[in-house]
């Protein structure tokens, strides 16, 4: 089953050279991934994911009018695509990380994110708290360090499924409940 997969970290991590390496390892199977940036990150330049390192490669740019939809994907990927790979995923907005998890659940297209959970005041970002979900069962994100997140960020909220692995399928009305009200309430 394909997952949503959110991977924070602070400033300076490593978390663009962990996306090209996740990149290149599925490209050397033979296996296609498109990859997006914030469209206003233009460190390496516009539409560009670098590290720290001097690796950079050539990405597609998203905005908060970005629709991350299944059709145009494959559009921009030329064909089939194994793997959807996102930098500075912080600045995704509630929409768009639901159209994450539909990918990912609905089309069975793996989503692999990396960001910070908040910024400099500890405030959590609009994307990364509603990537804050979490399976009873998770092997990603440990309970410990979930609720040490909840203790941290002044606007972090838990949200935590039983007997569910990490990412929810968010078909069961009490999980859709749950998630309303933590993205619109």
């Amino acid at each position: 089953m394909s997952k949503l997969y959110f991977r924070y970290a602070a400033m300076n991590a490593g978390k663009s050279t962990a996306l090209l390496q996740v990149a290149h390892n599925y490209e050397e199977r033979g296996l296609r991934v498109l990859l997006f940036t914030a469209a206003h990150d233009d460190r390496v330049g516009s539409g560009r994911v670098g590290s720290r390192l001097g690796l950079v490669r050539n990405a597609s740019s998203f905005g908060l009018d970005t629709d991350f939809v299944h059709a145009h994907l494959l559009a921009l990927a030329g064909g089939a695509l194994a793997c959807l790979l996102i930098d500075e995923a912080q600045f995704l907005n509630p929409k768009q990380v639901r159209q994450l998890h539909r990918l990912a659940h609905g089309h069975k297209l793996p989503v692999i994110c990396w960001g910070l959970r908040s910024d400099f005041r500890g405030d959590a970002f609009a994307g990364a708290a509603t990537l804050l979900t979490r399976g009873e069962q998770s092997d990603l994100l440990a309970r410990d360090t979930a609720l040490e997140m909840t203790r941290r960020g002044p606007h972090a909220r838990l949200v935590e499924f039983a007997g569910v692995g990490h990412a929810p399928t968010f078909v069961a009305d009490d999980q859709v409940d749950v998630v309303a009200d933590f993205l619109l309430g």
